[in-house]
């Protein structure tokens, strides 16, 4: 969490900050973050206590650094990608690209901080998809999220119209 000191493998102390830099959603369930970096720009040292699901809205290369001295590594985003992730060690994130990076990260309180212990689950439990203009069903609980404005809704399920386009991110485990 922001304001924690842990220790690098050299005996540097290092005071971790968010996971994200601003929250755009908060409940008992999930939590979103907005990340944005300019070409060059680090978010620093942190540490993830909750499984997530990072959702790409402006794409880049970016270069991923573990405090615990690991190999780097790379990624490569773009406009709509997505990567569901587990609870990882402390690491910082650089973009090394030359345009803007942006995503939404979205924590799942309910597999981590709301745990005795982090739970991480099976890829097909936690599903992406992205839904431009339309009006589906959706079965059990989602996390509907914009690419092009700050909306975030934890959704219950059922009918929902989707003007723009969106991610869903499917809670399949909350309904098992």
């Amino acid at each position: 969490m922001k304001g924690d000191v842990v220790l690098s493998p050299s005996g540097e102390e290092v005071v971790l900050v968010d996971v994200g830099q601003r929250v755009l959603h908060d409940d008992p369930v999930v939590r979103v973050w907005e990340v944005a970096l300019e070409p060059g720009e680090t978010h620093a040292w942190h540490l993830h206590h909750n499984p997530y699901v990072v959702l790409s809205v402006e794409g880049s290369e970016g270069r991923m650094d573990w405090l615990d001295g690991s190999e780097p590594r790379w990624i490569s985003e773009h406009r709509g990608g997505h990567v569901y992730r587990p609870v990882s060690p402390v690491h910082r994130l650089t973009n090394i690209g030359t345009t803007s990076y942006r995503n939404r990260l979205v924590e799942l309180k309910d597999l981590g901080e709301n745990l005795p212990e982090p739970l991480d689950v099976r890829h097909d439990d936690v599903s992406v998809r992205t839904v431009v203009d339309r009006s589906p069903d959706l079965e059990g609980p989602h996390v509907l999220v914009a690419l092009d404005a700050e909306d975030v809704r934890l959704h219950p399920g059922g009918p929902f119209r989707f003007d723009g386009e969106w991610f869903v991110v499917e809670l399949a485990y909350l309904s098992r």
